[in-house]
């Protein structure tokens, strides 16, 4: 069945958020538009554009000609959106106890979309051609974080990631160390933007991360895809 939708876990009255699987001809109003699969989205109608694998685009009045699946996302009423922690969102300090608590860094509830069939090392850009595919499940939920929030460097993730900027402008930044003078690159944000992948495929599903953080330059959403071995 074509263009199968359903709403996903995070949306509420603020942000829409819908999962579209088999895309054919969907009309998109105005929306970030992120391809969660692994072939591309092709969107436009008499010039059509490729979005390669696990990135996004904005569309406003666009259609996407065909994907396989995607997450339509826009925050439909930004006002009061802070509040998010009383509508189920969780501080990410309830889940690391040496997150620092001075932080607003807010996590929705994760959604596990279903099974994607890829190449590690294609999915890092490593290699080109899909040599050796497995089977991950993958999992989306978004992130909220007001301008100016250090969203906390890490470098130690049991997952294949990338982000999708949905609401607001942030960075994806990288360090030597655990420090935030030793930044080394820093990846601008914007609305519909995904970033490439910060990890490394090192093994069997093993893949390391450099030292990384999400800044928020303003009041921002950004979407989590992750990709569980």
């Amino acid at each position: 069945m074509r263009n199968q939708t359903r709403d996903l876990t995070f949306a509420d009255g603020f942000i829409s958020a819908q999962l579209v699987e088999n895309v054919s001809d969907r009309e998109i109003e105005d929306a970030v538009v992120v391809n969660i699969s692994s072939s591309p989205m092709i969107t436009g109608d008499e010039h059509p554009a490729i979005v390669p694998a696990w990135k996004s685009t904005w569309l406003k009045g666009g259609r996407i000609k065909s994907a396989e699946r995607i997450a339509v996302i826009k925050v439909v009423n930004p006002t009061n959106l802070g509040g998010c922690m009383f509508r189920g969102w969780d501080w990410l300090g309830n889940r690391i106890k040496s997150f620092p608590r001075d932080t607003p860094l807010f996590i929705s509830a994760q959604d596990t979309i279903g099974t994607v069939w890829t190449d590690p090392y294609v999915f890092t850009n490593e290699r080109r051609s899909d040599e050796a595919p497995q089977e991950f499940t993958l999992k989306l939920n978004l992130w909220w974080a007001p301008g100016d929030t250090d969203c906390f460097i890490h470098h130690k993730h049991p997952f294949l990631e990338t982000h999708a900027q949905i609401h607001g402008c942030g960075r994806m930044q990288k360090f030597g160390q655990n420090d935030a003078a030793t930044i080394y690159e820093d990846v601008v944000m914007p609305i519909g933007y995904s970033h490439d992948p910060f990890c490394r495929v090192t093994g069997r599903n093993e893949w390391t991360y450099p030292w990384h953080r999400y800044y928020a330059d303003t009041d921002s959403v950004w979407l989590a895809v992750e990709l569980h071995p």
